[in-house]
């Protein structure tokens, strides 16, 4: 990524106090929070009666925004669904065995991802002229818009952990009727699904195995 040169000193300044002071007041994450966002939390299928609110939902963003994406492309868009005329559309899209625990969450976000998304890079990457990389090259746009939206659906999930609010994400839908059904007529396309609300451990299972990191990773 190209350096800016003509950013103001002082927010150059304030930029940096920032992220020493966020350094030095909370150097790692340990103990409770970690419990809270991975190593203790899970994915829901059952959910409680209880809202989830537009404030919560904006205040969600506020925080997911933030996360890192190419060229600052903001590529992710999120369908919040909370209407029963919104939720009995995305039911019709759904796997047999994703429904129930679907429409009985309080809010079914659709991650999308806009392949428009390059047109507004003057507004968001301004300081270098990236359209061209995208205008003319479909497949490369396609690709970062999809790995760029999936980054962005994952700084959801956990921001949602951290604000005390359960989710459970999944790909069992038909991502072609759902952007027939909620994408028509744009250039947004459907990439995965995510429920959130306030869980009912109830519906917890005992976890799965994972790779050991001797299986999943490699030094060199």
């Amino acid at each position: 990524m190209s350096t800016p040169t003509d950013i103001d000193p002082e927010k150059l300044g304030a930029a940096r106090d920032a992220v020493g002071a966020a350094h030095d007041a909370l150097a790692r994450l340990d103990g409770p929070a970690l419990d809270l966002l991975i190593l203790e939390a899970r994915s829901h299928n059952a959910w409680l009666d209880k809202p989830v609110s537009d404030d919560d939902l904006k205040a969600l963003y506020e925080i997911v925004k933030w996360g890192p994406t190419s060229a600052n492309g903001n590529h992710a868009r999120f369908v919040f669904i909370r209407s029963e005329e919104a939720k009995e559309k995305l039911g019709k899209c759904l796997n047999e065995g994703n429904v129930s625990k679907t429409l009985s969450a309080p809010v079914n976000v659709i991650i999308g991802y806009d392949t428009a998304f390059w047109t507004r890079l003057p507004e968001l990457f301004s300081h270098r002229d990236m359209t061209g990389a995208f205008r003319e090259n479909p497949e490369h746009t396609q690709t970062t818009a999809f790995r760029n939206s999936s980054l962005q659906g994952a700084y959801l999930m956990f921001a949602a952990r951290a604000m005390g609010l359960d989710i459970g994400a999944m790909s069992g839908f038909n991502n072609q009727a759902v952007d027939e059904a909620f994408f028509a007529g744009t250039t947004i396309k459907s990439n995965f699904l995510c429920n959130i609300g306030y869980g009912d451990v109830s519906g917890i299972f005992p976890r799965l195995p994972r790779l050991s990191f001797d299986d999943a990773c490699t030094l060199i």
